[in-house]
């Protein structure tokens, strides 16, 4: 399964540094927790509960700017995933210590170990290359930046 079929352009988000909403660690699991929570039809507490859970136990801020807040719930049908695109960057206690500017967040359901390991290493190989994710980071909109992942996995 492709990381453009868990994915929808309306849980795509970027944050801009002037926003009205500053952020941090705990605002961004916020808002991706409610981004997935559409998709899957869950709670956005449970999901946020989840995420925050994982991020208790060591940061998934994997380094060169990116995340990936995973959980898995045992309501859930299917995998689904969020992206929030941080440009200016956000303190996320990643491995590197360095600020974080891509977070493509995975939920699952608890019966799904095995495709769910999948699907974290192919966000991983995906967000491996830096010229691909300075593209994202720089997408004008939440559409150019879905339609820059299902462009990227089309090629491969």
């Amino acid at each position: 399964m492709r990381l453009s079929e868990l994915l929808t352009d309306d849980r795509v988000a970027i944050h801009h540094a002037g926003s009205a909403q500053p952020l941090d660690k705990p605002a961004s699991l916020r808002i991706l927790g409610q981004m997935l929570a559409r998709g899957a039809r869950a709670g956005a507490a449970d999901v946020e509960r989840v995420l925050t859970e994982r991020e208790q136990l060591q940061s998934t801020g994997i380094g060169e700017g990116v995340a990936i807040p995973h959980g898995a719930l045992p309501q859930l049908e299917a995998q689904f995933a969020a992206l929030l695109i941080v440009p200016g960057g956000l303190e996320f206690a990643a491995i590197d210590g360095l600020p974080v500017t891509l977070l493509f967040a995975v939920i699952t359901p608890k019966r799904a170990t095995g495709e769910h390991l999948k699907t974290l290493a192919r966000v991983s190989r995906l967000l491996r290359n830096k010229g691909f994710r300075d593209r994202l980071i720089a997408a004008p909109a939440p559409k150019e930046a879905y339609a820059l992942i299902a462009s990227e996995e089309g090629e491969r």
